[in-house]
This record gives C-alpha cells, structure tokens and sequence, in this order.
C-alpha cells in the first residue's frame, strides 16, 4: 500500500472526530455517533481506493452508512483495493458523556486480509513489545501477570492492567488485585487502552477482557504496527451469533486468534483523538473557528509512528469537514 494514503486516511479520522466533538458531554450517543459515520463517509469520498468496510457499523440491515460489506473511495482504474476496519466513533458513550479516551480510529489492509469479525464480543489480550510472544489466553490471569513482570523488569505492584469495568469481570478483577498488580478500570473505549500498552508514557502495561470483537481487529492492527502484541477469542452471546459468524467465514469457533491472523500483510492504522485519553488528546476549539486535533498514524511495514498535531481553520471547511 503507497505511504501516502496514511495522510489521506488521517484527515478522514479528523474529520470524524471534529464533526463528533461538537456533541461531546451533550448526552445525545445517537447525535455523536451520527456525526462521525456521515462526516467519516463524505470524507472517504475523496480518497482514490477501491475500499471494502469489512469492520463496520453493522450489517447492511443496521446502520445507516459504514456497515459491513459497503464499498467506499472515489473508484477509478489504478485504485488499489483494500479492505477496511473503523469505528468512526469508538467509545460513543464517553463522548456523549463528556468522558475519557473517546477517537476515531481506521485500520486498513490488503484485499482479504482482515479477519470479518461479526459484531460479538472477544476475549481479549494486549501487551507491548516486551512482553510479545510470552503471554496466552490459556494461562491464567495470575500466570501472565507473573510472566509479564519479569518481561518488564517491574515488581508485580508496579503493573498496571487497564480492565474494562463490566460486571462480567469482577472474577478476572480480584484475581488482578490478589496479585498485587494495579488496575485501571475503564468504561469504554478498549482500543486506546491497548494501543496505550505498547508506549512507556502511558503507563499501561497489559489489557485484559471481554470487550467488542470488531474493535478487537482493529486493536491488532494497531499492535502489530508497534511491535506490540495481541491474543482474541470470539465470546458468543447467542446461536444467531455463532450462524452469523460461520457465515462470515469463520471455521473454529473457539479459536484462538493470534495478532497476525487477525491482521495480516502490511497494515495502516489511523486514530484521531475525540476526547483526552491515554494515548491523544482530544478536540479542542478556540475563537475564530479554529479547532485543533492530535492523532496518530502507524504503518507496519516501516514500524513508522507519527504525531500529528494539526489546526483546522473550520470557518474555510465549507461543507463542514475536511479538505
């Protein structure tokens, strides 16, 4: 995939993230959300690619714009094809809450090359480059947070586990706590979090739970342009669940997903900060119309990570998003 396409697809999540954070602490998750998906797809518009969305809103029948299987970019004979995993607004609620750690984010790969997770959950393991390779969904919490403590070279109380803060968890919580090892509940918003464990500022060493299997891709993704390293396993609620997967290809059921068959070949991730989080900071306007955003863009086959601070002038945005 041509580098340069990682700028175009940087202004898509910034136009995203700017038409999403005018709703930020208003409380209307519908408003914020709608926002994103219609600026994230006029933006996409612009872009020369012939894009797949195979991690979307939903299935055709369930969103609006951006669900599963859409085609988007502005098609001609050279586009190149790739498919494509987003959440124009990952942590909805946060946002609409006025919360911690909202983006927009993007992940795009070769044709074929992202796993088509259906809209389940998944069980989830995150971890920076240190501790790549050591760790396992079949170890026990307290096994992988004795593994990692040696990986990092921190006694086990200077570990932080970011957890999503769902009833679900609260046995995988006392475990964490039984160790020794700090935890950082959050309430949405698990990609940031594990993207967050493979740079030392954060201070987050290691996601662990059940969270959104879609955002799980995109969260290998991320990882695997950092050196970090990701485990899934597909956590079905239902048999429609389970149908709706095998019809989306999956074959093992109760596989266990390493990083790179969740994201395979070259990949690109995009991020551009909603709200303050662990890894961006978020929209911030100013008078005069201007707004600034802070992302992020990575690409796997360089290792190459960038900050992008940018100012928009909003007042010369005519239709409202990106140019």
């Amino acid at each position: 995939m041509d580098r340069n396409l990682a700028l175009e697809f940087v202004r898509i999540t910034e136009a995203a993230s700017l038409a999403c954070a005018r709703y930020m602490g208003r409380g209307d998750e519908k408003a914020a959300d709608q926002a994103a998906v219609d600026a994230m797809r006029k933006a996409f518009d612009r872009i020369n690619i012939d894009g797949t969305v195979v991690i979307g809103e939903g299935e055709r029948d369930e969103a609006p714009m951006l669900f599963i299987g859409e085609k988007v970019g502005k098609v001609t004979e050279n586009s190149p094809k790739i498919d494509i995993a987003l959440d124009p607004l990952e942590g909805t609620t946060i946002c609409a809450n006025g919360g911690f750690g909202a983006l927009s984010v993007i992940a795009v790969a070769e044709q074929g090359r992202f796993l088509h997770a259906p809209d389940t959950y998944m069980e989830k393991l995150a971890c920076g480059p240190k501790c790549a390779g050591l760790l396992s969904l079949d170890n026990t919490v307290t096994q992988n947070i004795e593994i990692a403590s040696q990986a990092l070279n921190k006694n086990i109380d200077e570990l932080v586990v970011v957890v999503l803060d769902r009833p679900r968890h609260q046995d995988m919580i006392q475990e964490i706590r039984q160790t020794g090892a700090r935890i950082q509940l959050i309430d949405d918003g698990d990609v940031s979090a594990g993207i967050a464990t493979c740079l030392n500022d954060t201070g987050i060493d290691l996601l662990f739970g059940t969270g959104g299997a879609p955002e799980g891709v995109i969260t290998a993704a991320a990882l695997k342009c950092l050196g970090g390293d990701f485990w899934g396993r597909l956590k079905f609620r239902s048999e429609d669940e389970k149908q709706r997967a095998i019809k989306m290809g999956v074959k093992d059921l109760d596989k266990t997903y390493t990083r790179d068959e969740l994201a395979q070949g070259d990949v690109m991730f995009c991020a551009t900060g909603v709200t303050d989080g662990p890894l961006l900071s978020g929209v911030k306007t100013f008078p005069g119309q201007k707004a600034t955003t802070h992302s992020l863009v990575l690409r796997s086959k360089t290792g190459t990570s960038r900050f992008i601070e940018a100012t928009h002038n909003l007042k010369l945005k005519s239709d409202g998003f990106l140019k």
